[in-house]
């Protein structure tokens, strides 16, 4: 019996963690919950899965929680920086999903991976920000890091067992594989004429023709910055080198990535588009177990298409390549101002093409200097949010 922890438990990926947890009861417990604000949503999970620990970040939203929680409910509500690291580090826990979206996710997951835990990676940020410290971390505590990202636990699935056993040290090369192949669907902006990509609204950016998402990843799926964040991710989680990642767009979302091998074999891991079946994968690895998916129906999936990234349509994954290339202090850098221009977006501040005139901008302004601590990395974070915010000023 497994004790986990839920970071961004009113999530989706929070939701598919508690499905699978309720189809597998015997061999996981819900230990604690974490969410911002919510407190509907988190009063309903304290009810139904009565976890031990119930932590918001929001100060108030914790004090309605504590008062609503019905008498008999075992649940203890905490809130404060100090009580989260307290929770994912406590000798009780043993595995912690990382789905906070976005750069709050980096503290906590970073807390449960220097404590040896078993982390179940869903914040992109945590790699994205701090990929070489992360990494290292792990390496030095004895942590257990999976991804849980649908491509990158394809990846993971398609890799042998010597490199699984290696993350962020394995030799691609030493192991007879020639490539690593990240698939993306193009979002629903893939066939739309460009000359009104400037008039696209958040609501048209959110309706991804595949998966059920939150709004920030939603429209990192239409400008494909997403599959640029997962690109650094999947450098610093499969330690590739230059040239051996590629991004492949394969719009019907049913091969979730593919490892390319020396000998020319190809394998490649397939599935409906359900983010239970990589979160099950790691909760149970290396065993199987249900996931509550349907299988995929071959009679039923129909043409199988790929295609080159263009980037003149998406420049954001052009500037999360490069910002890849030059190291974690451009990614840094790259995932704050990307950050603030989505936000921005989506409260209707600037248009759906400025979001890369803000993540380019801030790329070419902000100084970028050696990063040695979670706290170098927030600092870094921070300025690069200052100057977003000041442009998007700006260009209104």
């Amino acid at each position: 019996m497994q004790n986990v922890v839920i970071l961004g438990a009113t999530g989706s990926i929070g939701a598919s963690t508690l499905s699978v947890i309720t189809n597998n009861p015997n061999a996981f417990k819900v230990y604690g919950l974490v969410a911002n604000a919510s407190v509907d949503k988190m009063l309903a999970l304290c009810v139904q899965y009565q976890p031990q620990y119930a932590h918001m970040v929001n100060e108030r939203a914790a004090m309605q929680l504590k008062a609503q929680l019905p008498s008999g409910c075992v649940t203890e509500v905490t809130t404060g920086a100090q009580a989260l690291n307290a929770l994912v580090t406590d000798s009780r826990t043993d595995t912690v999903m990382a789905a906070i979206v976005g750069a709050a996710g980096l503290v906590p997951t970073f807390d449960a991976v220097k404590a040896g835990k078993r982390v179940l990676l869903a914040n992109k940020e945590a790699l994205v920000m701090s990929g070489e410290l992360f990494m290292n971390t792990a390496k030095a505590s004895g942590a257990t890091v999976l991804p849980v990202d649908s491509e990158h636990n394809a990846i993971y699935q398609c890799l042998p067992q010597q490199v699984q056993d290696q993350l962020g040290y394995c030799d691609l090369n030493a192991n007879g594989i020639s490539h690593i192949l990240l698939t993306g669907s193009g979002g629903p902006f893939l066939n739309t004429d460009l000359t009104t990509l400037s008039a696209m609204t958040p609501a048209q950016a959110c309706n991804h023709p595949n998966w059920s998402m939150g709004p920030k990843i939603s429209v990192d799926s239409a400008t494909m910055m997403n599959k640029g964040l997962e690109f650094i991710e999947a450098r610093w989680l499969f330690n590739t080198q230059k040239d051996q990642l590629k991004v492949v767009i394969h719009p019907q979302s049913v091969i979730h990535s593919m490892v390319q091998y020396r000998d020319g074999s190809v394998i490649a891991q397939m599935g409906n588009p359900d983010m239970r079946t990589p979160i099950a994968h790691c909760m149970s690895y290396p065993q199987r177990i249900h996931a509550g998916v349907e299988p995929l129906d071959f009679f039923k999936v129909g043409q199988l298409s790929f295609c080159e990234p263009d980037f003149s349509r998406f420049p954001c994954l052009r500037l999360a390549m490069q910002a890849c290339e030059q190291g974690q202090e451009a990614t840094t850098v790259l995932n704050a101002a990307n950050e603030i221009a989505v936000e921005s977006f989506l409260a209707g501040q600037i248009r759906f093409t400025d979001i890369a005139d803000v993540n380019h901008h801030c790329l070419d302004s902000v100084q970028q200097t050696r990063l040695a601590s979670i706290d170098d990395i927030l600092q870094l974070d921070e300025q690069a949010r200052k100057t977003a915010k000041s442009f998007i000023n700006a260009l209104n």
